[in-house]
């Protein structure tokens, strides 16, 4: 629980990893392109108090992430997002085993999501039919531009996708969080497109598809199709530390946010270990919009209280204290929120 100025918010980090990009477990020279690639974003995004050496970058280990996370982050729940990568690392990237062996082991503040990939066929669903008995998974992380072979990325509304989203409802997978944000090298741009989720997200209302990254740099396609998609969400990995480098940008962003798919689907996430919640924590308690960007809102309290933590706990019904909930504020599922309270000239007549 982070408190400031007698406020009190209960944080839920809802994207964050436990990897291995150490050199005996890269398998070829694209496995040290995609760490450095994660590594050039955490320096030059990263305040200077908080850059990591290139070491201690390809590795942390259950107990540092602890750390980071709980003890100095000021995070009540975080949510593993991991990526396999297997074409690039031996052991796949995230790791899986130590991952979810920390969330077994410490179920009030960690849920371990995993990943498919539609292209292992039959094969594959029977590994998702498994790996949802031994996780008990209510979510998965896709990397839809993964390499596979001579396949350099795959869509969400491919026909075998569909299978494992249908796989996913029987299984009692509801929430689908898709990295469409920046390009990593050396994955392909492309394949990050979020135009696909304008189908899935259509064709099965009963999940919910949570946009990593927001679509960034396609942050207006991502609006448009969120906006009439009431379970799509809006993931903030990777938007957040422009709130140091570049604020002006980030305002505009949580601006865009708000207005097109409001508070109540937008969701904290540091994307450890590529940054650490403390500080994005706080940066963004005390963040404000700059008056003179008068198109867009104010935020409010209740408004980060709600994108710190408490949207990602009610989706995934995470226990949280009767001191830090919010009454029900009666809030639409979808479109714009109170337009004339931006613009008082938009009010009917």
């Amino acid at each position: 629980m982070y408190t400031k100025d007698g406020e009190k918010y209960f944080i839920v980090d809802a994207h964050i990893a436990l990897w291995d990009a150490r050199p005996e477990n890269q398998k070829n020279i694209h496995g040290k392109q995609f760490i450095d690639c994660f590594y050039d974003y955490h320096r030059n995004l990263s305040p200077e108090s908080e850059v990591w050496s290139y070491e201690e970058y390809l590795y942390q280990g259950g107990e540092r992430l602890m750390k980071d996370i709980f003890t100095d982050g000021h995070v009540d729940h975080a949510i593993f997002q991991p990526a396999y990568l297997h074409e690039f690392y031996e052991s796949g990237f995230g790791q899986s085993q130590e991952a979810s062996a920390l969330a077994a082991k410490h179920p009030d503040k960690l849920t371990y999501n995993h990943n498919f990939d539609p292209r292992n066929g039959e094969a594959g669903l029977d590994q998702l039919r498994a790996d949802a008995e031994k996780y008990g998974l209510k979510g998965v992380k896709l990397y839809t531009a993964e390499w596979h072979g001579d396949s350099r990325g795959w869509k969400l509304d491919d026909p075998w996708a569909y299978r494992y989203f249908e796989a996913c409802r029987e299984l009692g997978i509801r929430n689908i969080h898709v990295h469409k944000g920046p390009t990593i090298r050396p994955l392909d741009r492309d394949a990050f497109d979020v135009a696909d989720i304008d189908h899935v997200a259509s064709d099965f209302t009963d999940l919910n598809f949570i946009v990593e990254h927001v679509g960034l740099p396609r942050l207006e396609d991502f609006c448009w199709i969120a906006t009439q998609e009431p379970n799509v969400h809006g993931g903030l990995a990777v938007a957040m530390p422009f709130i140091h480098t570049r604020p002006r940008y980030f305002a505009q962003i949580m601006g865009e946010l708000l207005y097109w798919i409001g508070e109540d689907r937008i969701q904290f996430s540091s994307d450890y270990a590529i940054w650490t919640p403390k500080w994005l924590v706080e940066r963004f308690v005390d963040f404000q919009i700059p008056e003179d960007m008068s198109e867009y809102a104010p935020i409010t309290t209740a408004q980060k209280k709600k994108i710190l933590g408490l949207n990602a706990a009610k989706m995934y019904d995470i226990h949280v204290p009767e001191e830090l909930r919010l009454p029900e504020d009666g809030a639409t599922d979808t479109g714009p929120r109170d337009t004339a309270a931006v613009d008082p000239d938009l009010q009917p007549a």
